[in-house]
């Protein structure tokens, strides 16, 4: 965890002995909210500290001791999660506080001592148009069936997109749609759509033990949390196979990380088949970067987009994934997109700048050149036809 030394700021036993644990999460959340944080750090001997504007900063609190950290694991776990716990050394659950809302926390060891993230889970389930999505994401809600994969490195965004997702459909479409989460982050209330969100150990042992029920109570969209086997992957494509519509993340840098790490899942033998499903089930693949927005006004995500189309379909049966990079680059009037390309938008419409677009570029060659092109000459845009 960020700011980690091996001596504490003060003295561990006995400073904050007799403190009620829930009292001092509680003053750490009044501070998280106040300063518009976005997550909350704790750890034995350490200040508490919140991140805001993506930056680390240390919180007007105690270090709390070992039996503080003790005590708050043991009152905000079930007897479940607490089994787990003590097999894992981590787990996530979801919070919600009466006064300061809903939280995703990760709680952890660390040489022994417990640790725990809090991330903060807004009320409100933003739409597309705050959260800057590109227009393709109303198309993918807009789906009957397939499978479509929202990804990206950890704390990038992907459950709220999916959220926003979500709501869109559940909005503007008569449907029943069933989440497997762990933990359940945003809740959502039945609108034109029916919703049933269940919890891994929860509501059921796992995202396949779900999975392999799910079809039986009459889905038309389902959202798998997260693809973390090739079990649960399978059934997800089965679903997608069977005429419902899958929604699911995965943790990837880059869209030809996703595919490496999908097929990676199978044996060798059974890759054929699978790059097979996939070429015919997959209708989408995204994945997400956030970006400080110039003047330092929030955050803004750019995105890598690979449709299915045709020729991407081809392009996975035949084993030519080295292509996929071309086929985004070619496809922007269907709403495809390399991520230097969506950089390099971010930066023509001046939502980040050309340093933080360079900084998040895998290839800022490349990245200087698109946006040399753009600012150029704009009508003849090398994004463009």
């Amino acid at each position: 965890m960020a700011g980690d030394s091996t001596r504490p700021d003060s003295p561990v036993v006995g400073q904050n002995s007799g403190v009620d644990p829930r009292s001092v999460l509680d003053s750490a959340l009044a501070q998280l909210k106040a300063q518009a944080g976005s997550d909350l750090h704790m750890k034995v001997g350490q200040t508490p500290m919140i991140r805001t504007k993506r930056r680390l900063v240390k919180l007007a609190l105690e270090p709390p001791t070992e039996e503080i950290m003790e005590q708050l694991a043991e009152s905000l776990l079930t007897e479940y999660q607490r089994f787990h716990f003590q097999k894992e050394k981590e787990f996530d659950l979801a919070f919600e506080h009466k006064e300061f809302g809903r939280y995703r926390i990760n709680i952890f060891r660390r040489q022994g001592l417990i640790g725990m993230v809090a991330r903060v889970i807004h009320d409100q389930i933003p739409g597309f148009e705050e959260l800057a999505l590109p227009p393709i994401f109303e198309k993918l809600a807009q789906m009957e069936r397939g499978m479509v994969l929202v990804t990206g490195a950890s704390s990038q965004g992907k459950s709220t997109t999916l959220a926003s997702m979500v709501d869109f459909i559940n909005r503007t479409r008569e449907c029943h749609i069933v989440t497997i989460e762990d933990p359940i982050e945003y809740v959502h209330r039945d609108n034109r759509s029916i919703i049933n969100q269940r919890e891994v150990g929860l509501d059921t042992p796992s995202f396949y033990d779900a999975l392999k029920g799910v079809v039986r109570q009459d889905p038309d969209v389902i959202l798998v949390g997260e693809m973390r086997d090739a079990e649960t992957f399978q059934a997800a494509v089965l679903a997608a196979e069977t005429g419902h519509l899958v929604f699911s993340t995965m943790h990837a840098r880059d869209i030809s990380q996703v595919l490496d790490r999908t097929l990676g899942f199978f044996p060798q033998s059974h890759r054929d088949q699978i790059r097979l499903q996939l070429a015919y089930n997959l209708q989408a693949i995204t994945c997400q970067r956030l970006l400080r927005r110039s003047g330092d006004a929030g955050l803004i995500p750019g995105f890598e987009i690979l449709l299915f189309n045709s020729t991407v379909r081809k392009l996975m049966a035949d084993d030519k994934m080295p292509k996929m990079e071309q086929a985004m680059r070619n496809g922007t009037e269907e709403g495809m997109q390399t991520f230097n390309q969506a950089l390099a938008k971010l930066v023509q419409e001046k939502k980040v700048t050309l340093e933080e677009a360079i900084e998040k570029s895998a290839n800022p060659e490349e990245l200087k050149l698109l946006v040399k092109g753009i600012i150029l000459d704009s009508g003849r845009s090398i994004l463009g036809p």
